[in-house]
């Protein structure tokens, strides 16, 4: 079938919900665009793809061997979110929940990985469409009802529509503890897609779409406005993507400094920063530059130890507050839930899926941060060992 555009608001929010609702409900997912893939192509996948590691669930982006330089960024965006590539000469990872095929007009353009057939035609997989693309040579590849597929000025711009409405949900963010929907890294991926297709606005066709690409750089620039001294109105593609460019070392920068408090204890890798280090990491970087770069870390930690990765911090450099962990398994590793750590220490503000948690504590309520650790390293190491 040709792609039409959304005829009502209900049912593109009914969509939307299913959208939303998929990504809490599922663990692992795909996201593919199509061959050479643009701005707005690369742009629209690194978005859905950090939206859905907001949810501490895997996701992996479907890429071929050489991405354009210009798109260099991005990449290094997703390197410090821990969102996981697979290439065209790569293999399908089979236990994929859900794919999303994005800024894709029709199947026979999608990029190709062997066991994308087997894959796309397993029972129970859910295949979900974010493309602009309408009419003339177009065709659905995802569920009807998962396909956002419409009039936009990008897909990019669609990812955004789903942000908007998932900002309204306060008690999914409050359950998978995310503070900050709209973080930097996300906004700058949806721009990127709408400056791409729209030259910068040039290309523009509807007061809709001039009303989105208004407010997303509106958006865009107060956040850069918050971190930068420079005057952040950009004229063209090469300002906005030397920009992008400061922020990706910004986050190579923190990681490194992050780094230096590694250490391994049997089957764990782990990091702890106490006050004084936050108060000094927080005095270089953005909040959002941290939390992200942490998650990649225990990513890291987690295969460098080849069992389990732990990044612990305060997330107040003063008394009060909470402390912070983040747990990930190393992929070769399966032999250990790490949900049961949840259950041992009776920790109820906390959640995720078997091979990634998240959890905090009132810092009133531990009086000893690494004693506290220590207890938890060890209980996991018990553990891993059986």
């Amino acid at each position: 079938m040709k792609k039409e555009k959304i005829v009502s608001i209900a049912e593109k929010n009914r969509i939307i919900n299913n959208i939303i609702n998929c990504i809490i409900n599922n663990e692992k997912f795909l996201i593919m665009g199509h061959k050479s893939p643009d701005e707005d192509c690369i742009a629209s996948m690194v978005a859905i793809a950090l939206l859905i590691t907001k949810f501490n669930k895997d996701s992996f982006l479907c890429l071929p061997k050489n991405v354009d330089k210009r798109f260099q960024y991005l990449l290094n965006i997703c390197r410090y979110n821990s969102i996981g590539f697979i290439g065209s000469c790569q293999p399908v990872i089979k236990d994929t929940d859900v794919v999303f095929f994005c800024d894709t007009p029709k199947p026979s353009m999608l990029e190709d990985i062997p066991g994308m057939d087997e894959l796309l035609s397993k029972n129970g997989l859910i295949k979900i469409e974010i493309d602009h693309h309408l009419g003339g040579d177009s065709e659905y590849i995802g569920d009807r009802e998962y396909s956002l597929v419409t009039e936009a000025s990008s897909a990019a711009e669609l990812v955004g529509h789903i942000l908007l409405k998932l900002r309204n949900m306060k008690e999914v963010l409050e359950q998978f503890q995310i503070k900050e929907l709209f973080s930097r890294n996300i906004i700058l991926a949806i721009l990127t897609g709408i400056v791409g297709d729209t030259g910068m606005g040039k290309y523009i066709k509807s007061r809709r779409e001039w009303r989105y690409y208004r407010m997303f750089s509106s958006l865009f620039n107060s956040m850069l406005a918050a971190e930068t001294v420079k005057d952040s109105n950009f004229s063209t593609m090469e300002e906005l993507y030397e920009e992008l460019k400061r922020h990706s070392k910004e986050e190579e920068a923190c990681y490194n400094d992050i780094l230096v408090k590694k250490n391994i204890r049997g089957g764990v890798g782990f990091v702890f920063m106490d006050r004084d280090f936050m108060k000094k990491l927080k005095s270089k970087y953005s909040e959002d530059t941290i939390v992200s770069v942490t998650r990649a870390i225990a990513d890291n930690l987690a295969e460098e130890s080849g069992k389990v990765g732990l990044v612990s911090y305060y997330d107040n450099e003063v008394e009060g507050g909470l402390l912070q962990f983040r747990l990930r398994r190393g992929h070769s590793f399966r032999g250990f839930d790490l949900r049961n750590i949840l259950y041992e220490f009776n920790i109820e503000n906390g959640g995720g899926h078997e091979g990634a948690i998240g959890f905090r504590i009132p810092s009133e309520k531990i009086k000893d941060a690494r004693k506290y650790i220590d207890e938890l390293i060890s209980s996991i190491n018990a553990k891993v060992s059986q």
